[in-house]
C-alpha cells in the first residue's frame, strides 16, 4: 500500500485499513471479508493482529536502506573524496548540511530518515522505508487501531492486551524516535480529523518523553514477555522473535528517560546544560527490571558468548536466520532486543560500502573507513586506553603497553574484529587479478591508499566485511547483515550511565537491581576473552576514583561496544560533545613499514608475519586531520522540512535553520 507524503502530520496519513497488507499474510490468514468491511479488521485477534502487522512494517531498516547506508555519523567513519560527487547524506553531514537529511537534498547518497522515492509504502521493498514519513503513518495507524479497541467482541482478555500493547508500544516508539531527531513534538494520541486545522503546538522534549513513557508503560503491563508460552502468540509459534513484547517496552521506556536526561534534551527543555538526576533514576529502574529478568532467567535475553560475537550482527549460511541471536552448546542466546524487518536478505550493501574501493577489492566508484580517531577509543587487552591524549603518536599510559611501533599489538580483542590493518590478509583467491592486493598495503604509499579511491585514513572497516567479501573471494552473499536497533549490551551502558549520573555515585544501585554502575560496564568487557583464555579486564581503578572519570570510560565502552551500528552521532549529540573537540575531528594516519616495499605495482609482501599483522613493526607512525567538522549549536537538531515547518504557527522551525 502507497501513501503520498506530502502531508504528513493528519490527513494524508489516512487510510481505511481494514485487515492487512501482503506483508502479513507470511504470519498470519486474514479473513477476506477483513478486506471489505473495516470493521471485521477488528472483530477478532487474528484480523486485528493482521491490522497491527503493517507498524512492523513501518520501521526502516537503517543498516540496509539503499545502495548506500549511511546510519553512522559522528566521527566514526570517513568517506572517500569521490563522494562528493554522488551527494551523499554522509558527506553533507560533514558539511553540515542537514537540510539533506530530505527527499530530494542528497543525490545516490540517500540516509534512512528519508525515502527517495514519491511514495511512503509498507510493502517489503527496503527502499520505500523512511522513519520521518513513517513515524507519522505509523503514529496514525496506531491510534486507529486503539480508537477501534472497542469493537474486539470475539477475544479473550489477553489478546485485547496484546494489541493495545502492541499499539501503545509503537505510538510511543515511533514519537520517540521522531524527537530524537528533530526535538520535542505534539504527541499525537487520537485520530485526527482530516477536515480540521491542526493547532497542536510543539512541547518540549521532556514533556514529549513524558507522554511516550506512558505508553510505553501501558506497553509494559499488557504485553507477554514471550508470545511463545501464550495462548495467543502459539497461533505463530516460532515465529514470534520480532513481535513487540513487555521487555522491549521496558528497555525503550529507560532508554526514553535517559535521553529525556541527557544534558541536551534537559538544555532544550528549560533545564540546565548538565544531566537530570530524576529522570536518569527514573531510567535506572527501567532497566533494571529488564537486567534483574535476564541474570534471573525469567526473560529470553542474554549476552551473546564471545565465540558467537559477531552474530550479534551477521550470520552466515545459518538457514536465513536472522542476527541478533546465537547458539552455543544447544543453548540459545537473544541479545537483539528490538529488530525491525529485515527485507535485504543477504544482498545487502553494507557488505560492499566499506570495501577499499577503486578496483582493489571492489569496484564501487568510493568507499567509507574507519578514522584513526575512532580506532584510538579501541584499548588494550589489560583494559587500559591506548593513551591519556588519544593520539596515535604520544606514549601510552604508564601500564598501558602501548608502542608506536607495534600499535595494533595487544589490543582489545573488539579491535581485530572491526579494523583491517596493514600486511593484514584480504583476499584468498589466487588470481593473477588479485595478486597485487592479497595482503593490505595500507602504508603511506601503498596500493591500499590510491588518491581518491584508497583508505584516507590507513584503516579499512572489517565488521561487516570478514576475509572472502571482496571481488575476487565474491563471498557476500554468503552472509546476512542486520544491526539490530537495541541489543542487551547496550542496555548495560544505559544501565550504568543512568545510575551513575542519577545518583552521582558509581556504586549505587538502581531500586530494581540491585548491581551498580561498575558491574554494568564490566559485565559488557568482561564477555570479551582475551587470546590467553581470560576475560577483558572491567574498568582500571584510576576510573573509578570519581563519576566523571568513571564515566569517560562509560563513554569510551559505549564507543567501542557499540562500534559501526548507528548509536555514535545521537551519543555525541545527547552529551552535548558533538560540536566540540576533539569530536568534530577525523584523523587518518601515515607510517612506514620497517621492512620496506620495493615494487608497489607488484608487491612482495616481504614482511616478517603473514599470519599476525599486528606482530609487523612499523616506524614514523603520525596521525593527521583528515576532516574538521565547523558546527554550531544548531547542528543538534535535525531540521523540520520547511512544507511542515510552515504548516502553522504552532510548529515552528528548529533554531538556527
Amino acid at each position: 500500500m502507497k501513501i503520498h507524503n506530502k502531508i504528513i502530520l493528519y490527513a494524508g496519513l489516512f487510510f481505511l485499513l481494514a485487515g492487512s497488507t501482503s506483508s502479513c499474510t507470511d504470519y498470519l490468514d486474514v479473513a477476506p471479508a477483513s478486506l471489505v468491511n473495516p470493521d471485521d479488521a477488528y472483530k477478532n485477534f487474528i484480523n486485528f493482529q493482521g491490522f497491527t502487522e503493517e507498524l512492523y512494517n513501518c520501521v526502516p531498516s537503517f543498516c540496509n536502506r539503499d545502495d548506500n547506508n549511511f546510519f553512522n555519523n559522528g566521527e566514526e567513519e570517513m568517506w572517500q573524496q569521490n563522494a562528493t560527487n554522488q551527494g551523499a547524506w554522509i558527506w553533507q553531514v560533514d558539511l553540515g548540511n542537514y537540510w539533506a537529511w530530505q527527499r530530494g537534498g542528497f543525490g545516490n547518497g540517500g540516509s534512512f530518515l528519508d525515502q527517495n522515492t514519491d511514495n511512503f509504502s509498507t510493502d517489503n521493498n527496503k527502499r520505500s522505508k523512511s522513519l520521518w514519513v513513517g513515524a507519522w503513518y505509523g503514529i496514525r495507524r496506531a491510534n486507529i487501531g486503539l480508537a477501534n479497541l472497542d469493537k474486539m467482541i470475539d477475544a479473550t482478555p489477553e489478546e485485547k492486551n496484546i494489541i493495545a500493547g502492541q499499539l501503545y508500544f509503537f505510538r510511543a516508539w515511533f514519537h520517540m524516535h521522531l524527537i530524537t531527531y528533530w526535538g520535542g513534538m505534539p504527541y499525537i494520541d487520537e485520530v485526527l480529523p482530516s477536515d480540521q486545522p491542526l493547532r497542536l503546538p510543539r512541547l518540549t522534549y521532556q514533556q514529549t518523553a513524558d507522554k511516550i513513557a506512558e505508553d510505553f508503560q501501558k506497553a509494559y503491563e499488557l504485553l507477554p514477555g514471550n508470545w511463545d508460552a501464550v495462548p495467543a502468540g502459539q497461533l505463530t509459534q516460532g515465529k514470534n522473535e520480532l513481535r513487540i513484547n513487555k521487555w522491549m517496552a521496558i528497555a525503550y521506556l529507560g532508554k526514553n528517560y535517559l535521553y529525556a536526561g541527557s544534558p541536551l534534551m534537559n538544555l532544550y527543555s528549560g533545564g540546565s546544560e548538565s544531566y537530570n538526576a530524576e529522570y536518569c533514576k527514573k531510567a535506572a529502574d527501567a532497566f533494571g527490571i529488564l537486567l534483574q529478568a535476564s541474570e534471573s532467567g525469567a526473560c529470553q535475553y542474554s549476552l551473546i558468548p564471545w565465540s558467537k560475537y559477531s552474530e550479534n550482527y551477521m550470520t552466515n549460511g545459518q538457514g536465513g536466520r536472522m542476527p541478533g541471536t546465537a547458539t552455543v552448546n544447544n543453548v540459545v542466546y537473544n541479545e537483539a532486543i528490538f529488530r525491525g524487518p529485515n527485507w535485504g536478505g543477504t544482498d545487502q550493501s553494507t557488505n560492499k560500502q566499506y570495501l577499499c574501493a577503486g578496483g582493489v577489492l571492489q569496484d564501487r566508484s568510493w568507499s567509507q573507513y574507519a578514522t584513526a580517531n575512532y580506532v584510538n577509543y579501541f584499548g588494550m587487552d589489560t583494559g587500559l586506553p591506548i593513551n591519556s591524549a588519544s593520539k596515535a603518536d604520544v606514549p601510552g599510559d604508564q601500564g598501558s603497553t602501548y608502542d608506536v611501533h607495534y600499535p595494533w599489538k595487544n589490543r582489545d580483542p573488539r579491535f581485530y574484529i572491526n579494523f583491517g590493518i596493514d600486511t593484514q590478509k584480504m583476499v584468498n583467491s589466487t588470481a593473477a587479478a588479485a595478486k597485487n592486493f592479497v595482503y593490505a598495503n595500507l602504508y603511506t604509499g601503498g596500493n591500499y591508499r590510491a588518491a581518491n579511491t584508497g583508505s584516507n585514513t590507513g584503516y579499512l572497516m572489517m565488521k561487516f566485511n570478514p576475509l572472502g567479501f571482496n571481488k575476487y573471494d565474491n563471498a557476500y552473499n554468503r552472509h546476512q547483515v542486520h544491526t539490530a536497533w537495541m541489543r542487551l549490551s547496550d542496555v548495560y551502558l544505559m544501565y550504568a550511565e543512568s545510575v551513575a549520573m542519577g545518583y552521582n555515585n558509581i556504586n549505587a544501585t538502581s531500586t530494581t537491581f540491585s548491581q551498580n554502575a561498575v558491574y554494568a560496564i564490566n559485565k559488557v568487557r568482561n564477555r570479551v576473552i582475551l587470546p590467553n583464555g581470560n576475560p577483558l579486564p572491567g574498568v582500571a581503578p584510576i576510573f573509578l576514583t570519581s563519576v566523571e572519570s568513571f564515566m569517560s570510560e562509560v563513554r569510551r565502552e559505549r564507543a567501542v561496544e557499540l562500534a559501526y551500528e548507528g548509536h555514535r552521532f545521537n551519543d555525541l549529540r545527547r552529551w552535548r560533545l558533538l560540536i566540540k573537540s576533539p569530536y568534530n575531528v577525523k584523523t587518518g594516519i601515515s607510517f612506514d613499514r620497517s621492512i620496506p616495499e620495493t615494487n608497489n605495482a607488484t608487491p612482495t609482501f616481504n614482511f616478517l608475519d603473514k599470519n599476525v599483522p599486528q606482530n609487523n613493526r612499523i616506524e614514523n607512525l603520525r596521525e593527521y586531520v583528515v576532516w574538521q567538522r565547523n558546527f554550531t549549536e544548531r547542528h543538534y537538531w535535525l531540521p523540520l522540512k520547511r512544507a511542515d515547518a510552515n504548516l502553522y504557527a504552532e510548529f515552528p522551525q528548529n533554531p538556527g535553520w
